[in-house]
């Protein structure tokens, strides 16, 4: 879906080699969420391009969870994560024997849609909770069921696997536990049939990461979202993501980085690479990036090698960046 494509396996290089030789070639495996994925894609991509075929940089996409596991286990360098690591894959880090470092890299407004024919546009937090809650399975069936003004059609929902980070922190943001949801919804951790499933749908709904709704808003409808307290509906945008309006489905994405890995020249080069470029690639696939400021100061921690976590092994909703990296994080 997205236009950045990873850049070829290994290049031959001339020149200096004579025939038949091959540039020796150092790995980065990445695996995890799908919403940091394009980030890391497009990264990838430029970092390839400046090392001239030297490191290679494959990018996986298994979801938050499923990154985590490969992570903990030490397969993959870095984790792509569209949440904070959980206390459950703190431990199992810790009996591998695993440590790592925390870098938060962009803002995510979380982005409701709807088929573009559908007349809503807005919605509030306690309406989205009568509609993904857990008792809402097999009861909620209709969208004039979650509010009389809503149309008399059959509600089709669309969502993230359970692996998904996406999927933890919409629960808890809308339902207010995370994994708490109704399960009877057709769940992808590939985006983009996400996307397919609500554009075709008239009566459709659907969450993802806002770029996903970028690439696609010829074809779907963003709500805009009414936190709780009957304050005034709010659209995904990068402004009020910025301002701090957009609540509570901005949220900060990370990687995480294995600490013995970071201290090879491959991922260390690439982590560095990673942060100096992130805001100019981060807007280029469409999510928010940080401020500079920020930038630098997670920049200072990755180089420091602070190990752990600032969250302590659960979610946050709302939490600012300035104030996520001034904590020292815990293992």
């Amino acid at each position: 879906m997205f236009k950045t494509k990873l850049a070829p396996a290994a290049w031959l290089v001339m020149g200096c080699l004579g025939a038949g030789q091959v540039l020796a070639q150092t790995a980065v495996k990445i695996d995890g969420s799908s919403t940091v994925y394009p980030i890391t894609e497009a990264v990838a991509e430029e970092f390839q391009k400046l090392k001239r075929g030297s490191v290679k940089v494959t990018v996986g996409v298994s979801g938050t969870g499923g990154g985590f596991k490969k992570f903990c286990r030490g397969e993959i360098d870095i984790s792509d994560a569209s949440r904070p690591i959980k206390a459950s894959e703190m431990e199992e880090c810790r009996k591998s024997g695993i440590k790592y470092i925390e870098v938060p890299v962009a803002f995510d407004a979380l982005t409701v849609v709807v088929h573009p024919k559908n007349p809503l546009s807005s919605i509030s937090v306690e309406e989205l909770k009568t509609i993904w809650a857990p008792e809402a399975q097999g009861q909620v069936s209709n969208w004039s069921q979650v509010n009389p003004k809503f149309p008399n059609q059959a509600l089709k929902l669309y969502g993230p696997g359970t692996d998904s980070g996406t999927f933890e922190y919409f629960t808890e943001a809308v339902v207010g536990k995370p994994k708490s949801s109704r399960g009877d919804y057709t769940a992808s951790e590939d985006d983009n049939v996400l996307v397919q499933g609500v554009s075709r749908d008239q009566g459709g709904m659907a969450y993802f990461g806002y770029a996903y709704y970028i690439e696609n808003k010829d074809k779907l409808k963003a709500l805009a979202i009414a936190p709780a307290g009957g304050k005034a509906a709010v659209a995904p945008s990068e402004k009020t993501v910025m301002d701090g309006s957009y609540v509570p489905l901005a949220r900060p994405i990370f990687i995480y980085v294995n600490a013995e890995a970071a201290k090879t020249p491959a991922v260390k080069e690439f982590v560095e690479f990673y942060l100096k470029n992130a805001a100019e690639l981060v807007k280029e696939v469409r999510y928010v990036p940080l401020l500079a400021e920020e930038y630098k100061h997670a920049s200072e921690n990755f180089l420091k090698g602070k190990t752990g976590t600032a969250f302590g092994g659960h979610n946050e909703v709302g939490i600012k960046i300035a104030d996520l990296l001034k904590r020292e994080p815990k293992e």
